[in-house]
């Protein structure tokens, strides 16, 4: 769907972001080589207009860093070159044909994304299963729903979302467990605010170990210890049988199990779960009060539940909620797993995990495969689930598998314990890597680079968190050469047919490998993949038979949608029969346990970690806008002020956080945010931003669920000590072609390193932090003077016996760039300086002075509003001159007033400065 706009001759096509699983629609503004703008879609369902920071940012990340051609590695430890499609495609059907001859396709794996389209999953799963007879294909989605998909099938018999966001306006209580919407899926946190806007609005409860932006602003926080979420819940569910607030008809009628759940829960009395959460047992009684007398109750959730070595326990005793009180299968009330990726929910419907086949089949169903057998027109398929993503990568180590194809995912950052899938990459024989975008910290370890196209580039379907399906629609051109991602598995299909050929590895009915290839992958376009995906859905719970592409045209649709449908379907269980052998829900009697890592005397900090509201990921898209970075340059390890105090660490000074498996070196900030006892690591930063930031080298790959094989990402025991790196230094210098890279590859020669971006109202800024163990020998400052080109201008300069050393560089009355070893104490106001553009004239002779001049004011310091470029300092001094609302607040300087995802910090700020003494 392609518009016209008349006044700038640009037309506008209309898609869905590419971020979280929220799937808002946007609307973009392009020629036919750019995206120039991108603004919220306000006839999408999902989100009627609104964008987060990050989607707002689209158009800025579009075009950089992009991978525009196949590349080789001619040997491990070379840079890669470039090379034909024809070439690439041809080495690496070659390379997986040796491997399948010599050691048999379960030496084969694929290790995806649910960033990828429905099309793309479903050509890549089966390619795996249907083509080489591998189930070694897993996501990144292993870290994200895993824990949420086998909660849902074992309580209600179905891997289906059972509500919809209309249900955030219908409810009178919505319960946030594990999850941070206010930063994680800012948009619909906007919702629940428009919602408790009304009066009376839904009570909030949030359930988590920190105060989160989400969780400051509820009507109650629930500071639970890490872990302990089954205890908190079958606490709730004992006072409800107190309290006699159960709905026993439904109970008796709908369910099963609750003799054995009721037995349990009876050992968990109010008092013995608030001392197993670290909570006051008011605190328990009033949430299973408000849940109770809720008419209508739907909770939410995330990762906090499911990043767990217990996932699926907490998934179930959270659904027991609402089996226990009827609040399922009804307008505001339903169990409602928010998804992190934008297509997570499309790559279970295809079968993309290892024990999944499309239609929400399983691998260990005979039935099953015999119909997918039949639909794909094959004699067998292999009965074996295949490895989830942790212990696929530790055979790619052990040598049981030797060929690996990784595409839109880099899990040298997100999979647990860093060191082992950097080890398992350097073991394997052949490592394929598919992306967008280039460099990523995998990329490093790959034999074979694919440019792929990104998601304004390509047509294709995608499904959100509320079962919606919506068009990917194509805006511009990919760069260079990059493809659909399905094209490229099409491809490889057909060349691997044609390479098996060449081995000794037998046909199968009668074809050859290359005619069994060429029937198997006929698709000349998405399209076609999308109808022989939707045969695959027929008659089952997820049927979308009666869906087409023009529908699709027409507005996103819900599933189901089967033939002679009219619509799609909002909710599911509205007659509370349940997709389970006999109907009823199934009550989970599990007892709670522990986290798998005990904390200890060598290690007695409970580390968490998570997402920052503007950066995604491993940051391979929102790391290349300078805007994204304002809000948290750095990776911070929050930790609370007595603690802090009790280590001798202040506000800003480097820590080294320490596990059994490795060290991460990082700043602090003191803040009551966590409780004492734990501390918090954001998880986007690695090696191409921070020297030695990385939160998966603190991590535990054995530490996973037994039934949802995730891991707990959620949980480490860390010990917490200053940093013994005294010697400060910070670079800035406006960004200019090559020195991106060169502070890039400056990084591990560093104790400590941060890069990061800032924008500039004269073009963007790079910064980059950095600390020493020792004074730096002064090659450093003639290294780095170089290499940022310090020199080229006027400078102005300053160096002492101490070993401080400080460079100012100077052109047209601007500052350019700076250098500060020994002493960055002025670095804020200096920041601000080149930030602002504005001429230095008047503070020339105090750009290397020891302080900043008294009529310099304070700096601004970090952006709370990123849309209107408002800063903490200007919303505290709106603030303290009499703005004593959110809405005051934007009327005096602007913040709060676009996306709205800052909104929850401002009224954090708020509430901070009205219980600080007058």
């Amino acid at each position: 769907m392609i518009q016209v706009t008349p006044e700038t001759g640009r037309r506008e096509t209309r898609s869905v972001c590419p971020y979280c699983g929220t799937g808002c629609g946007v609307i973009l503004e392009h020629d036919d080589e750019h995206v120039f703008a991108v603004r919220g879609d306000p006839h999408h369902p999902a989100n009627f207009g609104a964008l987060c920071t990050k989607g707002r940012a689209l158009a800025a990340t579009i075009d950089k860093e992009r991978l525009t051609s196949p590349l080789r590695r001619a040997r491990r430890g070379v840079p890669p070159e470039r090379v034909s499609w024809d070439t690439a495609i041809g080495e690496a059907a070659a390379r997986f044909a040796a491997v399948i001859a010599e050691h048999g396709p379960e030496a084969c794996a694929f290790y995806v994304s649910g960033q990828l389209s429905t099309e793309d999953y479903y050509v890549v799963n089966k390619l795996a299963k249907g083509l080489i007879g591998t189930n070694h294909i897993d996501t990144n989605s292993r870290l994200c729903m895993a824990s949420a998909v086998s909660g849902y099938k074992a309580s209600l018999g179905q891997d289906s979302v059972p509500g919809c966001y209309e249900d955030l306006e219908h409810a009178d209580v919505i319960l946030v467990a594990g999850a941070n919407p206010a930063f994680a899926h800012p948009v619909l946190f906007r919702r629940i605010e428009a919602a408790r806007a009304r009066k009376p609005g839904p009570f909030l409860i949030t359930v988590d170990p920190r105060r989160t932006a989400t969780a400051s602003g509820s009507d109650l926080h629930v500071a639970l210890s890490p872990g302990t979420d089954v205890a908190f819940f079958h606490g709730i569910v004992h006072i409800l049988l107190r309290d006699g607030r159960v709905d026993r008809r439904f109970i008796r009628e709908h369910t099963e199990g609750f003799e054995a759940l009721r037995d349990l829960v009876y050992d968990y009395a109010p008092r013995r779960v608030a001392d197993l959460c670290g909570i006051p047992v008011e605190v328990l009684e009033e949430a299973a009060a408000v849940w109770g007398r809720a008419r209508a109750a739907t909770s939410l959730w995330c990762q906090g539940l499911n990043q767990s070595s217990h996932g699926t326990d907490k998934n179930r005793a959270l659904i027991n909620l609402h089996l226990v009180t009827g609040q399922i299968g009804r307008p505001g009330a339903g169990p409602f797993s928010l998804t992190g990726q934008p297509n997570a929910m499309g790559g279970r419907e295809v079968g993309g995990m290892p024990q999944l086949l499309p239609g929400h089949r399983e691998v260990a169903n005979d039935a099953h495969r015999a119909e997918v057998a039949a639909l794909w027109g094959i004699p067998a398929l292999n009965s074996t689930p295949g490895l989830t993503a942790v212990p696929l990568f530790s055979a790619l180590a052990e040598g049981r598998i030797k060929a690996l194809w990784i595409a839109c995912t880099n899990p040298v950052v997100s999979l647990p314990e860093t060191r082992l899938v950097e080890a398992a990459l350097v073991a394997a024989s052949f490592v394929v890597v598919q992306e967008a975008f280039h460099p990523t910290e995998t990329a490093a370890f790959a034999d074979l680079l694919l440019p792929a196209a990104s998601f304004a580039e390509r047509d294709a379907v995608v499904t959100n968190s509320e079962r919606r399906i919506s068009l990917l629609r194509q805006a511009v051109q990919p760069p260079g050469e990059a493809l659909p991602d399905w094209r490229i598995f099409r491809d490889f299909a057909h060349a691997l047919g044609s390479a098996l050929d060449a081995t000794p590895v037998a046909q199968v009915a009668g074809e050859t490998h290359a005619q069994r290839a060429r029937r198997l992958f006929a698709f000349p376009t998405h399209r076609d993949v999308f109808d022989e995906y939707k045969t695959c859905t027929a008659g089952r719970d997820l049927d979308i038979t009666g869906l087409d592409w023009e529908r699709l045209e027409a507005a996103p649709r819900q599933w189901p949608y089967p033939r002679g449908a009219s619509d799609g379907q909002a909710r599911l269980y509205t007659d509370h029969v349940f997709a389970t052998p006999n109907g009823r829900a199934r009550l989970a009697a599990v007892g709670y346990q522990p986290v798998a890592e005990a904390v200890s005397a060598a290690y007695p900090w409970h580390l968490t970690t998570g997402r920052l509201r503007d950066q995604w990921h491993t940051m391979s898209r929102t790391g290349l806008n300078a805007g994204l970075f304002a809000h948290a340059p750095e990776a911070l390890l929050s930790i609370h002020p007595r603690d802090a105090a009790g280590l001798g660490i202040g506000d800003g000074d480097l820590v080294t956080v320490e596990s059994r498996r490795g060290a991460a070196t990082v700043r602090a900030r003191a803040h009551e945010e966590v409780a004492p006892g734990t501390v918090f690591l954001p998880m986007h930063f690695g090696a191409r931003f921070s020297a030695h930031g990385a939160a998966n080298t603190l991590t535990d790959a054995s530490a996973r669920d037994p039934v949802s094989n995730q891991p707990e990402l959620k949980h480490a025991a860390v010990a917490v000590r200053k940093a013994a790196l005294p010697w400060p230094g910070l670079v800035m210098r406006r960004l200019e072609p090559g020195l991106w890279e060169a502070a890039r590859a400056l990084l591990p020669e560093l104790p400590y390193g941060a890069l990061a971006r800032h924008d500039s109202l004269l073009g963007e800024v790079l910064v980059l932090r950095l600390a020493f163990a020792e004074r730096p020998h002064e090659e450093w400052a003639r290294r780095l003077a170089t290499l940022f080109a310090l020199h080229d201008g006027e400078v102005v300069g300053y160096q002492d016996s101490r070993g401080v050393s400080k460079q100012a560089l100077v052109r047209n009355d601007r500052l350019y760039g700076v250098c500060l070893l020994g002493d960055d104490s002025t670095g804020a106001w200096l920041l601000d300086l080149l930030l602002a553009g504005a001429d230095v004239g008047a503070w020339r002779h105090h750009l290397v002075a020891p302080a900043v001049p008294a009529a310099a004011g304070l700096p601004r310091g970090r952006l709370v509003c990123q849309c209107r470029a408002v800063s903490e300092e200007d919303i505290r001094q709106s603030i303290k001159a009499g703005a004593l609302s959110v809405a005051a607040v934007g009327v005096r300087c602007g913040a709060g007033t676009e996306c709205g995802s800052c909104r929850p910090e401002i009224a954090a700020l708020l509430r901070e400065v009205s219980t600080q003494p007058a």
